[in-house]
């Protein structure tokens, strides 16, 4: 089947040169510990269309799991409960002003400095139970909305309440949990229309797999291949990269395709069309993976030896656009990519990545902007990556040689503002329709400001935006920039 390369069937989010800054929600200067829906979501979003900024992109919003990953979410359809605002629950009458002020022996929360996922759980958990309680005298039970809500998801809702409620501490009230989402997703609705209001699209992702302790897995047994013990035959992961000499164990386990196909693919377009019922597009996470994956043994504690086995990409995706029409999807084309998976990408006409961090380690590299295809997205690096200024400060000498040649940098890029500035124009003049920047370029920060090193289990997703930062921006220099690159 040839490619699909048309005009007319391109997205609309891909369709024409854009401009866009990567942050996650958590990443937001929102006053309770984690970023959130509320004021500042809202903020940013004004801010992206002052400056030019007309994509959003987002990680994955669901529920984290091990080690505060959004890649181990515990619900492919469920929301993150700590990013449900208090201010926009004040605003609602289901909570005091005074309450937001934390009681003695709580933890200290502010829009200040790392995320901290514990302290902010313990702060938020209980302030959502009360507005819950709140809810209820308020409407003099259950809102009707709200059953409307659990019967429009009942193919996941039960299924994540029998696992929330099995979480140490949790409220044993189903319906609580039921409430959390149906809060999750009015105040996502709120910020959706602002985005919509300003132009602003939003572009999320999926992670390719799941983890055992989620309610995906809980719900769906027989969709993973897991032994009688309900432990994995075979976990996820990577063989032995450039992040990490032992590779990378992820321990998800591997689906049953043949369950999957049994079932028509049932599960995956529900999950897709959840996620694209709250983006515009998604960006899917290790795309490989739709055409083979690594098979780890359940019971190794590295990714040294493993197996790459085909999965059935092609009939997943064409069972998923029959179901959901067109897919705005970005295919995260990085890492061991063979002819095969670029023959799926080009097949379903799914723009691929590019990151120009990658460009200059060798001669005539296809990571050169100048030397993009128009149907992929560009960017300096990913949430994965070193910031800019970090990943220069890494750089052997041949490689600055050859970025400062190819910027055209006449004076010492050692200013971080230059450099991080150098690298966002370096991105936007590429020929890609879409070019994405993370947040800590768009600021120069260093590498204390990366959001994850792959491999390493402890202190990461916890880089957060100052809550001044926006103010030390230009947006009108920067939305100058974005014209300038024909990207409006």
């Amino acid at each position: 089947m040839k490619p699909r390369t048309s005009h007319s069937a391109i997205p609309a989010i891909f369709a024409r040169r854009r401009a866009g800054t990567l942050l996650h929600l958590s990443s937001l200067p929102a006053p309770h510990g984690v970023g959130d829906l509320g004021p500042a979501a809202h903020e940013f979003a004004r801010w992206c269309a002052s400056a030019g900024q007309s994509v959003w992109q987002m990680l994955p919003v669901g529920p984290v799991g091990a080690g505060n990953s959004p890649y181990a979410s515990t619900s492919s359809f469920a929301g993150e409960p700590l990013f449900i605002s208090l201010e926009l629950l004040v605003e609602e009458g289901l909570l005091s002003r005074a309450s937001l002020r934390p009681s003695r022996g709580e933890p200290a929360v502010s829009a200040e400095g790392p995320v901290n996922w514990t302290a902010a759980r313990r702060f938020k958990e209980p302030r959502l139970r009360a507005a819950y309680q709140a809810q209820r005298r308020k409407t003099r039970g259950v809102p009707a909305a709200l059953r409307a809500f659990e019967r429009q998801h009942s193919s996941w809702l039960p299924g994540w309440c029998r696992f929330a409620m099995s979480q140490r501490g949790a409220s044993p009230d189903p319906t609580y949990h039921i409430w959390v989402q149906w809060e999750f997703q009015r105040q996502w609705n709120l910020l959706r229309a602002r985005c919509t209001a300003l132009n602003v699209l939003l572009l999320g992702d999926v992670p390719i797999f799941v983890p055992l302790d989620s309610a995906d897995v809980q719900d769906n047994p027989r969709l993973f291949r897991l032994d009688r013990s309900g432990r994995p035959e075979v976990v996820t992961g990577v063989p032995p990269d450039c992040f990490s000499t032992t590779g990378q164990l992820w321990g998800h386990p591997h689906y049953r395709w043949s369950e999957h196909r049994r079932t028509g693919f049932a599960w995956w377009i529900a999950r897709i069309a959840a996620s694209l019922a709250r983006f515009d597009a998604l960006r899917i996470d290790h795309f490989v993976g739709f055409v083979h994956a690594y098979e780890i043994s359940g019971t190794a504690r590295t990714a040294r030896r493993g197996t790459w086995r085909p999965t059935p990409g092609a009939e997943l995706l064409t069972a998923v656009e029959r179901a959901c029409g067109r897919l705005p999807l970005v295919a995260e084309d990085l890492g061991a990519v063979t002819p095969a998976v670029t023959a799926l990408r080009e097949r379903f006409g799914l723009p691929g990545m590019k990151l120009v961090h990658n460009a200059f380690y060798g001669p005539a590299s296809t990571d050169l902007p100048c030397l993009h295809p128009l149907d992929c997205v560009a960017y300096p690096g990913t949430h994965d990556n070193d910031t800019t200024v970090g990943w220069w400060r890494s750089l052997p000498a041949a490689a600055r040689a050859r970025y400062a040649s190819y910027v055209g940098a006449a004076s010492p890029l050692e200013a971080r503002r230059t450099l991080a500035h150098s690298m966002v124009q370096a991105t936007l003049q590429s020929p890609a329709r879409t070019a994405i920047v993370a947040m800590q370029d768009h600021l120069g920060l260093d590498r204390s400001a990366r959001m994850n090193v792959p491999g390493k289990g402890t202190k990461q997703w916890r880089w957060r935006m100052a809550p001044d930062a926006l103010r030390g921006l230009d947006a009108t220099t920067m939305r100058h920039s974005v014209f300038a690159t024909a990207r409006v």
